[in-house]
């Protein structure tokens, strides 16, 4: 999902694109006062097929900047209840092109976590290596696991200025890397590497050697970086969580997990209208393995067996009586993400049919 300000377009509801040609009708094409519409192109660029394009507004629908108070609180109220977000069935990733704000930054973190979707943010324009490490510092790591921060801006043609060279945002290109990698090795595998370069770019704003790309990989920044050969290429894949959450450190298992949750929520909601019993737990357990087996068959999961690789829990011990009184079901999945038999987490919470006594 896409948001910021277009020309044109509704600030109601969100659209549902499938091509740059969507949104130039839609939103009315590039904007030289706006990131989203570069930023989209960026995506659909770089593999990106469908997105939910979000368009915000000031009052009279004027246009409003990232940096804007109407901007931030219009974007704030878009993720209100009943607001235009909470409109929108399932979204993966979100992009605000050029948002900086910390206190923006945080709502959308928490919103992420919610929606299990992952936040990707941009650099400031003009940041160097002292001043993104500053501003990874400053995100709160509160719900950080959800988000990655990509530095620096990326130089490409602008076609409103006679593809004159101009600084955009990353976020639109790691986007459309994101689904291009999603579609065609899946969402467990690493965005970043030789094998992802930007289409479209042709340098960057500011040069990274290979110190500071060790330096900031450490603070959870991940850098674009030129190789001879390969282009300008992602060059990190670290969430923001960093140490405080060691578990969810890597952007392909924090989005596995997401992945997995979302599925399996949306795959066991069955359980709503079943008898909160043995006989339940025993079905979602045979549902959930069954779905894991399929990823582990897929070579998603580290081991050789599927008890090395994956367990599922769904009995007495994760839902107990207090649990069935107030109509809930618990399941407690763990995967090996990096090495056999070192499981990671996923607690899932199902409603279930209250049975009178």
């Amino acid at each position: 999902m896409f948001i910021g300000s277009a020309p044109q377009g509704p600030t109601d509801r969100a659209l549902r694109i499938a091509g740059f040609s969507d949104y130039e009708r839609n939103y009315g094409g590039l904007d030289a006062a706006s990131l989203l519409g570069y930023a989209v192109r960026h995506f659909h660029d770089n593999g990106g097929t469908e997105a939910y394009v979000l368009r915000l507004a000031g009052d009279g629908g004027a246009a409003v900047g990232p940096a804007d108070a109407a901007f931030l609180a219009a974007l704030e109220a878009a993720f209100d209840a009943g607001g235009a977000v909470e409109r929108i069935d399932l979204f993966n990733l979100i992009c605000v092109p050029g948002l900086v704000d910390a206190s923006a930054i945080r709502m959308l973190q928490r919103r992420a976590r919610e929606r299990r979707a992952f936040l990707i943010l941009d650099s400031a324009e003009g940041a160097d290596t002292a001043t993104v490490e500053d501003q990874a510092a400053a995100i709160t790591r509160a719900d950080a696991a959800n988000a990655a921060l990509y530095f620096p801006w990326v130089r490409a043609p602008d076609p409103l200025q006679q593809n004159t060279l101009r600084a955009f945002p990353p976020c639109g290109f790691v986007a459309g890397i994101f689904a291009r990698k999603d579609v065609t090795r899946g969402v467990w595998h690493t965005p970043a590497g030789l094998d992802v370069s930007l289409s479209g770019a042709v340098g960057l704003g500011v040069p990274v050697s290979e110190t500071e790309i060790a330096r900031l990989n450490a603070a959870g920044v991940n850098c674009l970086r030129v190789v001879p050969r390969a282009g300008i290429v992602v060059w990190g894949a670290r969430t923001l969580g960093g140490e405080a959450d060691p578990d969810w450190r890597y952007v392909a298992v924090r989005r596995t997990a997401l992945f997995i949750e979302q599925s399996l929520s949306r795959g066991t909601q069955w359980a709503a209208f079943e008898p909160n019993n043995i006989q339940l737990w025993q079905r979602l357990r045979r549902d959930v393995e069954a779905f894991m087996q399929g990823l582990f068959g897929q070579g998603v999961f580290q081991g050789n067996t599927p008890k090395q690789a994956y367990f599922v829990k769904c009995d007495a011990s994760t839902t107990t009586q207090a649990d069935i009184d107030r109509g809930v079901v618990n399941i407690l999945v763990g995967f090996a993400p990096l090495k056999p038999a070192e499981f990671v987490m996923i607690s899932l919470q199902q409603i279930a049919a209250i049975v009178p006594d």
